[in-house]
């Protein structure tokens, strides 16, 4: 199974106020995505995705997380991924690629991270937005770097395409302030 890929879009947000309140240092969050044909579409059910996961995973994973770094230009703190399915596909198949340590692990090893990534996957219209998690890359209590991107591409997915995406952020959020899991533990 071959990986098809239409296009690759990347997005930056560089956040210089919140609140009201300048940033010590600006926020900067990179996205990429890639939208690639989805092998299933418009066909019957398939039990068996290990020919999507052993083709797609690797190589996206790979691409994605380089891409989304690259656009950051500085050190990665916090990362997630998502998928966005056309209609003309399940969520599994998205989820096929995303979930999968062949997916995940070339993004993390580029980073140093060693946290899970946090996930988002749904089937949408062309068009469709999608709410991507971030977390720490090495310590998921560390509140101050569970955030959320929404992001969109005008004209994917088509109906038989997967936008896939790696997300990468330099910092946590603007001015946080409700303190660490690992605080609050200890005080129990």
């Amino acid at each position: 199974m071959e990986v098809s890929i239409r296009k690759i879009v990347t997005y930056v947000e560089k956040i210089y106020i919140e609140g009201g309140k300048p940033l010590e240092k600006p926020l900067k969050i990179a996205t990429a995505l890639a939208v690639v044909k989805n092998p299933y579409a418009n066909k019957p059910f398939q039990e068996d995705l290990s020919e999507l996961i052993d083709s797609h995973c690797a190589i996206l994973g790979e691409l994605l997380g380089r891409e989304a770094v690259e656009a950051l230009g500085e050190e990665v703190e916090a990362y997630g991924k998502g998928a966005l399915v056309g209609i003309s596909g399940e969520i599994e198949h998205a989820s096929a690629i995303i979930h999968s340590l062949k997916f995940g692990n070339p993004f993390r090893q580029l980073v140093k991270g060693i946290s899970l990534l946090p996930s988002s996957e749904k089937r949408g219209m062309t068009g469709a937005s999608i709410d991507l998690a971030l977390k720490h890359k090495t310590d998921v209590k560390i509140r101050s770097h569970h955030q959320t991107l929404e992001v969109r591409i005008p004209d994917a997915p088509f109906p038989d395409e997967i936008v896939v995406i790696c997300v990468a952020a330099s910092s946590g959020r603007p001015h946080p302030r409700i303190g660490s899991l690992h605080d609050e533990l200890r005080a129990e």
